[in-house]
């Protein structure tokens, strides 16, 4: 029986709670969520419930535990991992035969139409049947805040629909969840088909179809191909796998609890860029629905009630012509796809349903994706079409909207995180520092600290950087300031560590022993080339060079 090991269970919850993500504002602004955190100000029972639930998430199970004897994957990290609970770029395969009349046969006897391709044993493998004459790749699909998309009432989602223009109108897929006893149809969300619409039936889904954990709605081992005498002779614990940790919650209900409870993803800046008035100008803004409210429903958790959110997708299916993955699933035809949320779009790789978008820089991704949306027999011509009649400024605009959507605020390198890189910034980042006292517009790089979005990057903008940044800050001269304030109003910062130079003894002196020698100079050709922040680079150009290297020569001998 798998349950939640008691040693998690018993966590210290100060513990828990001192990982988490609090809300902070500064002068009434929120910091928005990083991706992978949790919705903000959650209860202390609910968070623990999402910190026991990622837990779970992460967790790779065991043969013993239930893994197999079949499945894809050991844990759900494996796969939605960027963040944990994201997207990712692990794929798996689905097949089926086409016949001559153009009928698709999932080949449900034969282990389809989702090959495991791993097993507990080389004699359990499947294989992708000889007979099989359609094969596609589906990229890991995810795109965070799951509880929020769950918690749109289904005639939301039909009413725009029906607003939608005949020619671009997506189509609904109704599907039935594992929990409802009374079997009610609700409008299907998630998966590449639309094929699920509560997360607790996606988690109950995956737990068996992708690892190989049967549960209490499904108990029954998928067996190798179809081959039930191959089945009896690998599978090796008692069915159901899963059942309650020592609190009642079973494994699937501990990881709905982690996905229901994620935040969206952070929109950098978060109104007013120029990209998306042309985002809505091309038509994009047909499938890809801005704006929904979530329910006010006592079923629903309360967090979850009655919020605005901008997910930037209609949840529905849409004919992809000759781009979609000839696999039909349920009500969903070989053509149609739904169409995938865009708010975390920043930091998705690869792209499309089968990841078949995966090199070059942002700007040629999106481009490759928009055109995918032009291919025969697909609804999105019109927009792709338009979109090849931009100008290549306009289109820059665009792209720069996109970029948006998963931006993190500060994080001018795009790391997805807040640094001192993000301080001082370098020639090619923006940096805090430099747009200091800016007053940028919404297009503009620095309205990435503009995060009160009044025009003008100011101290109450840098209220927030000092909650946001990730590093430990100091106050080396214990003036009652700390140093990157310091440093913002004047204080020298040469080598852009984010400390006072007045406090430290050396500038130049990378292996610290207390001296400028031929230590360092070693140290200088060892990193020679780009290597923006590190020690090596010490007047901080972003480059290792001959600067750094005639600055330890002019200040040869003991530091003083």
């Amino acid at each position: 029986m798998r349950a939640i090991p008691q040693k998690f269970v018993l966590l210290n919850w100060g513990t828990l709670f001192s990982c988490a993500l609090l809300t902070f504002s500064a002068h009434g602004v929120e910091l928005q969520p990083r991706p992978g955190d949790p919705i903000p100000s959650l209860s202390d029972a609910l968070m623990e419930r999402f910190e026991l639930g990622k837990i779970a998430y992460e967790m790779d199970l065991s043969v013993e535990e239930g893994l197999g004897p079949i499945f894809n994957q050991t844990s759900c990290a494996s796969c939605h991992n960027n963040p944990v609970g994201g997207p990712g770029n692990q794929t798996v395969t689905r097949f089926g035969m086409l016949d001559k009349k153009g009928g698709f046969d999932p080949m449900a006897d034969l282990g389809g139409s989702l090959l495991q391709a791993q097993a507990n044993s080389d004699e359990c493998l499947e294989i992708v049947p000889p007979s099989a004459n359609v094969t596609s790749l589906r990229v890991t699909n995810g795109a965070l805040a799951y509880g929020l998309v769950e918690a749109i009432a289904s005639g939301t989602l039909v009413k725009n629909q029906q607003q939608q223009d005949e020619a671009i109108r997506g189509k609904i897929h109704w599907v039935s969840n594992f929990e409802d006893e009374t079997d009610p149809l609700h409008v299907g969300r998630f998966g590449w088909k639309a094929q699920v619409a509560s997360i607790l039936t996606f988690s109950s889904d995956a737990s068996l179809n992708e690892m190989g954990l049967t549960n209490r709605f499904l108990t029954i081992e998928n067996a190798p191909n179809g081959n039930e005498e191959l089945l009896e002779k690998c599978d090796t614990v008692s069915d159901p796998e899963d059942g309650p940790d020592s609190e009642g919650f079973d494994f699937i209900d501990r990881v709905t609890d982690f996905q229901r409870l994620l935040a969206p993803p952070p929109q950098t800046p978060r109104f007013g860029m120029s990209g998306e008035v042309l985002f809505n100008q091309i038509g994009c803004i047909d499938c890809h629905t801005k704006t929904f409210v979530t329910a006010e429903d006592n079923a629903i958790m309360e967090p979850l009630r009655g919020q605005t959110i901008h997910p930037y997708s209609d949840f529905l299916l849409h004919d992809m012509g000759i781009s979609g993955d000839g696999i039909v699933q349920g009500d969903a035809n070989g053509r149609e796809l739904k169409t995938p949320p865009l708010w975390g779009l920043a930091y998705r790789m690869p792209l499309w349903h089968d990841g078949r978008i995966d090199i070059g820089n942002f700007e040629d991704r999106m481009t490759a994706v928009i055109n995918e949306h032009g291919s025969f027999g697909s609804q999105g011509q019109p927009s792709t079409s338009a979109f090849n009649n931009l100008s290549a400024s306009e289109q820059s605009q665009l792209f720069a909207f996109l970029r948006s959507l998963g931006q993190v605020e500060f994080d001018g390198d795009h790391d997805g995180d807040v640094e001192i890189d993000d301080f001082h910034g370098y020639s090619d980042t923006i940096g805090f520092r430099g747009c200091f006292e800016s007053t940028p517009s919404p297009d503009d790089p620095c309205a990435i600290h503009d995060i009160n979005q009044d025009g003008i990057v100011d101290l109450e903008d840098f209220d927030l950087f000092i909650v946001a940044i990730d590093d430990e800050l100091s106050d080396c001269n214990e003036n009652g300031t700390n140093d990157l304030l310091d440093i913002l109003l004047g204080a020298d910062d040469v080598d852009n560590n984010g400390v006072l130079d007045e406090c430290e003894t050396c500038l130049g002196d990378i292996n610290g022993d207390n001296s400028l020698n031929v230590g360092d100079i070693l140290a200088i050709i060892d990193a020679w080339g780009p290597c923006g922040g590190c020690a090596a680079d010490v007047n901080s150009d972003g480059e290792v060079n001959v600067t750094d290297l005639l600055f330890i020569v002019g200040n040869w001998g003991p530091c003083s």
